[in-house]
């Protein structure tokens, strides 16, 4: 059974920082990303990695926000800096199997989801 669990929300302060975890498994993946969605604001997917390291950013968190990736774990992380309160949604896990040399950054392009992990951002 193919399954992505996320953990690590909460609720920060802006500034502040938080990391998510996503653990795969059932299967491996080409790529993983990390979709976030707000009440009232367009969905986006924030970052995306492959299995070679390499990485995109919405220019939303780009410079802020490091995903990486553990392959022995299967594990996806990504690392919150300077947060706003903007940033605040939910944030859910995804993953496919297609690789891709440039990592996509459309919600389409990963098949498998996760739940869902709340992170707010208020003072």
């Amino acid at each position: 059974q193919v399954q992505l669990m996320e953990s690590g929300g909460g609720s920060v302060q802006p500034g502040g920082s938080l990391r998510l975890s996503c653990a795969a498994s059932g299967s491996t993946y080409a790529i993983m990303g990390w979709f976030r969605q707000a009440p009232g604001k367009e969905g986006e997917v924030v970052a995306g990695i492959n299995t070679n390291g390499r990485t995109r950013y919405s220019d939303s968190v780009k410079g802020r926000f490091t995903i990486s990736l553990d392959n022995a774990k299967n594990t996806l992380y990504l690392q919150m800096d300077s947060l706003t309160l903007e940033d605040s949604a939910m944030y859910y896990c995804a993953a496919a199997r297609d690789w891709w040399w440039n990592v996509p950054l459309t919600q389409p392009a990963y098949k498998y989801w996760g739940q869902g992990t709340q992170v707010t951002v208020s003072s």
